[in-house]
């Protein structure tokens, strides 16, 4: 429990029992303890003993029971009498974050972006149009053009000419892919001084892992982390992400992020970056050049190249700094200048909201 700082649980004065309401908050707690099913079944029995969570009717054994039997928990093969949490708990967290973070999100049938270019795409806007070779037969509109037949050839006798002239067409929409790299600080600062970062930053990745899935199938998403050095992981090891005794190297990350857009054939390109602090460390070699004692002109200055690189590719890179910190806003103004990009200074409660505006945003931009 070092290194986090908790406020004291206040529940209704009547707290609801039984398995949603357990259920809701061991979905929190097994977030912040990184999939740790054990220490989240303690802190969930430290506050039953404080509150009074469950009942004569409904235990907390009962609690552990169903978890089980409804498949959100696993014996641990590796460890006898311990539990994992499944795949289908995983995706419960993701869900769990979008709905707190981003709130109650329509459901969409494409999950393509909108942009102002008509072509072959998925869905019909209102436009009308002249046929022209190459349309679907899908695409002619029979009553319009019935009526163009009738005001250009007349309605003489029994015969009836319709030429290709009177054919109209609706155009679609033509929509876009967007390949975004999702970057998260784990240096050690995302825990230091008592402040827990870490928990909003992973329920940020995880709403926005899920917001691209349900709304935006078609989208590419790529997720990496960076301390001393920078790597991939997957969408599902997102809840036991946990901080480690590193340093910030931002470039690792940045390099890593622009090699794997490179790859990605999409039009739209761009990288969102969490972090809470300044650029510390670079790889050199075999080894690490560091300095955690204010901002290190080597270091920047890397940075700022990386930045001007991405922005001549076309890459945006917005950030999202965890921190009120005049002396760090300073620096991510300038890194954000160089890049042509977006930067957003937030407390850790608007960091998820901030999130989904920019992105969505993003995603509806003009090819």
């Amino acid at each position: 429990m070092v290194g986090f700082r908790f406020r004291d649980f206040v529940p209704e004065d009547q707290p609801e029992k039984g398995f949603e309401s357990l259920f809701k908050l061991f979905m929190q707690l097994v977030t912040i303890t990184s999939g740790d099913v054990g220490e989240a079944l303690q802190w969930l029995n430290e506050l039953d003993k404080q509150y009074g969570l469950t009942d004569d009717q409904y235990g907390m054994g009962n609690f552990i029971d169903d978890l089980k039997k409804k498949g959100y928990i696993d014996e641990n093969e590796q460890e006898r009498g311990a539990f994992k949490i499944t795949p289908k708990t995983e995706q419960g967290i993701r869900k769990s974050a979008l709905e707190e973070i981003f709130g109650k999100l329509k459901k969409s049938s494409t999950g393509n972006h909108r942009t102002p270019h008509t072509g072959q795409g998925d869905e019909q806007s209102t436009d009308l149009r002249e046929f022209r070779f190459g349309d679907s037969l899908e695409q002619i509109q029979m009553s319009e053009s019935i009526r163009n037949a009738q005001l250009n050839h007349g309605m003489d006798g029994d015969d009836f000419m319709l030429t290709e002239g009177d054919l109209e067409v609706r155009e679609n929409e033509h929509k876009s892919q967007t390949s975004t790299v999702l970057m998260i600080d784990i240096s050690h600062s995302m825990i230091l001084y008592g402040e827990d970062r870490i928990t909003p930053a992973k329920k940020v990745a995880m709403a926005l892992a899920e917001l691209v899935k349900q709304k935006y199938p078609k989208d590419f998403l790529d997720v990496i982390v960076f301390g001393n050095d920078a790597w991939q992981i997957e969408v599902k090891d997102l809840p036991y992400l946990q901080v480690g005794p590193y340093h910030t190297n931002t470039v690792a990350g940045l390099e890593l992020a622009m090699d794997l857009l490179r790859k990605r054939k999409t039009p739209n390109k761009q990288i969102f970056m969490i972090t809470d602090g300044k650029p510390t460390c670079l790889k050199e070699g075999n080894g690490y050049y560091k300095n955690s004692f204010g901002l290190d002109r080597k270091v920047v200055n890397k940075t700022l190249n990386i930045a001007a690189a991405a922005r001549r590719v076309k890459i945006p890179i917005t950030t999202f700094m965890i921190t009120s910190d005049p002396y760090l806003q300073k620096f991510v103004e300038e890194f954000t200048e160089v890049n042509q990009g977006k930067a957003y200074y937030s407390g850790l409660q608007g960091l998820g909201h901030l999130v989904f505006e920019d992105y969505k945003k993003n995603r509806r931009k003009t090819l």
